[in-house]
């Protein structure tokens, strides 16, 4: 069918094709849905798509998107300095900060270690946690409870205590409760869940 329309149409609807859980079906939806749009409108979805890039960084510390390096949860001195959160995704951060219950700082991975998809843990913001460490008693790991999110949290723990920058005797290394059902993603989590997840963590 798609061969048929106009090459504009086309682009876009295999552009669509490329974001996570956007099929063949849904894409056409969408690439109709923005043709019948007026076109002030479409200048100003294209301009917000330019911006996403331009006006967005990842902060250097903790990797969190950002619109400042460093981030306003990095830069906030009120925050509890010997707290450090591990996320696989900042929308792991945002779901958790929508919780009210945690108040530290946060490092976020940007993925997990996943051997069958050809990541490993040079591909993830996983190295540079040591450097973070200094002055921080408790490392929360809030990877999401699925085999990989597992096998991530165990490499951390399994990686700092090699590590000779770090003296895991008085670093208490724990893992986020079971207040996640397994398989589940901290992202879609409500706010009463990811309290009680935080509340009942695990020495790792």
């Amino acid at each position: 069918m798609t061969t048929k329309l106009p090459r504009a149409l086309r682009q876009l609807i295999e552009s669509f094709e490329r974001l996570p859980g956007i099929g063949p079906r849904s894409a056409q939806r969408l690439a109709f849905y923005l043709l019948h749009n007026p076109e002030e409108q479409l200048e100003k979805f294209a301009q917000r798509l330019v911006a996403l890039k331009k006006e967005t960084v990842l902060c250097s510390r903790c990797h969190h998107i950002s619109e400042t390096d460093p981030c306003d949860i990095c830069s906030d001195t009120t925050r509890n300095q010997k707290l450090l959160c591990v996320v696989e995704q900042p929308l792991d951060v945002i779901a958790i900060e929508s919780s009210e219950t945690y108040h530290g700082l946060y490092h976020v991975l940007h993925g997990v270690i996943a051997p069958l998809n050809n990541i490993g843990p040079d591909q993830l913001f996983l190295h540079d946690l040591v450097d973070r460490l200094q002055g921080v008693e408790e490392l929360i790991i809030a990877t999401n409870p699925t085999m990989e999110g597992e096998a991530t949290a165990l490499y951390i723990k399994e990686y700092l205590e090699q590590s000779t920058k770090v003296d895991t005797t008085k670093l208490k290394i724990s893992r986020i409760g079971h207040g996640l059902p397994i398989g589940a993603d901290i992202e879609y989590a409500d706010g009463v869940t990811l309290k009680r997840a935080m509340e009942g963590r695990r020495q790792l």
